[in-house]
C-alpha cells in the first residue's frame, strides 16, 4: 500500500529567468512608478485649462512688471552713480592739472635755489613722488619764504582735494557696481518670468489662445495705425483735462496707442508702464520720476471719485502698475509683453491710488 505523505509540504519556489524575470521586473517598475505618482514627486503635472493658463500668465506678467519697476529704479540709480563718477573724474583731472602747476612753481623755486647754491629741503620733499607725510610737519611754513610758502600751501591744498575726490570716486564706484549687480538680478528675474509665460502659452492651440484673449504680443502689437485711431475715437471723454499740460500728456498717450510693450523702455516707439507715463508728461514739459513707486508721490493724491483726465492711476498692493486716466472710467496704459499700449477700464485691475501731477 502506497502512502502519500508529501501533500502537506510547501511547493518549491521556481527561480525567475528569461522572459519571466523580465516580465516581473517590468511589473515591479510599473508598480513603483504608480506608487511614486500617487505619492507626489513622480506625478505628472496636471493639464491646465486655458483659463488656468490665463490666470497663471497674468500672475507671471504682474511679477515680471514688479521686477521691471525694480530694474528701472536700479537703472536710474546706476545712471546717476555713473554720472557722478564721471563728474568726479573730471574734477580729479582738473585738480591734477592744478597740482602739476603748483609743483611746477616749486620746481622753478628749486632751480633758483640751486643757482644760488642749494635747494631748500622743503622743496626737495615736495618735489618727491610722495610728499604727503612731510606736508604734515608743523614747521613747514616756518622754513619757507613768502613765495615758497604760497607754493607749498597750493600743493598741500590740491593734494588734499585730490584725496577727497579719489575717496568719493571709490564710494561712487562701489555704488555703481552694486546697482549693476541689482540690474543683472532683476533682468534675470524678468526674463525667467516672461519665458515661463511664453512656455505656458505655447501649450495652447491658437483657438485656445484666442478664447482667453491672448493673441500673442507680435500679432497685437503690429495692428494698423487705423485700428489704433478707431480705438481712440471710440473712447469716451466725459470731462476735459484740468490743465493744458495734462491735456498734452493725454494727447501723447493717445498718439502712442498700439506701441509695443518693452520692459525698461521709455519711448518713443516702445514703453513699459511707468515709461509711458514718464514720456507722456515729459512731452508736456513735466519731469516725472522713473518708477511707479516714485511717481505715486510726484503730485497730490486724489480719490477715485475725483479722477480727471491726465491723472496717474496705480494698481496692485505693491503699486507696481500705472496708467494715465483719460475719462469715462478708461485709462491708457502699457499692459505687459502680450499687449501693446491700449485703452482699458480702470476697474480692470486692483486699484491702489491716484495722483494728479498737472
Amino acid at each position: 500500500m502506497t502512502v502519500h505523505v508529501a501533500t502537506h509540504r510547501k511547493p518549491r519556489q521556481r527561480s525567475l529567468s528569461g522572459s519571466t524575470a523580465r516580465t516581473a521586473a517590468t511589473l515591479a517598475l510599473a508598480g513603483a512608478a504608480t506608487a511614486t505618482g500617487f505619492g507626489g514627486t513622480g506625478q505628472a503635472a496636471p493639464q491646465l485649462t486655458p483659463e488656468q493658463v490665463r490666470a497663471k500668465v497674468d500672475r507671471l506678467y504682474q511679477e515680471a512688471e514688479t521686477a521691471t519697476e525694480k530694474y528701472d529704479g536700479a537703472k536710474e540709480k546706476a545712471d546717476a552713480a555713473g554720472k557722478r563718477l564721471r563728474t568726479l573724474g573730471d574734477e580729479a583731472a582738473r585738480g591734477q592739472a592744478r597740482l602739476n602747476a603748483a609743483r611746477d612753481t616749486l620746481g622753478s623755486i628749486a632751480a633758483a635755489q640751486y643757482r644760488d647754491g642749494g635747494i631748500d629741503p622743503t622743496v626737495q620733499f615736495l618735489l618727491s613722488t610722495d610728499p604727503r607725510h612731510y606736508l604734515e610737519g608743523a614747521a613747514l611754513a616756518e622754513r619757507a619764504g613768502v613765495r615758497q610758502n604760497a607754493a607749498v600751501a597750493g600743493v598741500r591744498q590740491e593734494l588734499r582735494k585730490l584725496d577727497r575726490l579719489r575717496s568719493a570716486a571709490r564710494t561712487e564706484l562701489g555704488s555703481l557696481r552694486s546697482r549693476q549687480a541689482e540690474l543683472r538680478r532683476q533682468k534675470k528675474t524678468i526674463t525667467a518670468k516672461l519665458d515661463e509665460a511664453r512656455r505656458l502659452l505655447a501649450r495652447l492651440t491658437p483657438r485656445q489662445r484666442t478664447a482667453i484673449g491672448e493673441d500673442g504680443a507680435a500679432q497685437r502689437a503690429s495692428r494698423s495705425a487705423a485700428g489704433a485711431a478707431r480705438e481712440a475715437l471710440a473712447a469716451p471723454r466725459s470731462a476735459p483735462a484740468p490743465t493744458s499740460r495734462a491735456a498734452a500728456a493725454v494727447a501723447y498717450a493717445y498718439a502712442k496707442l498700439g506701441s509695443p510693450y518693452v520692459w525698461g523702455a521709455t519711448g518713443p516707439d516702445a514703453f513699459d508702464c511707468s515709461g509711458l507715463v514718464q514720456a507722456a508728461y515729459r512731452a508736456a514739459g513735466i519731469a516725472l520720476p522713473r518708477t511707479t513707486y516714485a511717481q505715486i508721490g510726484a503730485g497730490h493724491r486724489v480719490s477715485r471719485s475725483q479722477l480727471r483726465p491726465g491723472d496717474l492711476v496705480f494698481f496692485y498692493s505693491g503699486v507696481s502698475h500705472v496708467g494715465i486716466y483719460v475719462g469715462g472710467g478708461q485709462m491708457i496704459h502699457a499692459p505687459n509683453p502680450s499687449a501693446p499700449v491700449r485703452l482699458a477700464p480702470v476697474d480692470q485691475m486692483p486699484f491702489a491710488g491716484a495722483t494728479r501731477v498737472a
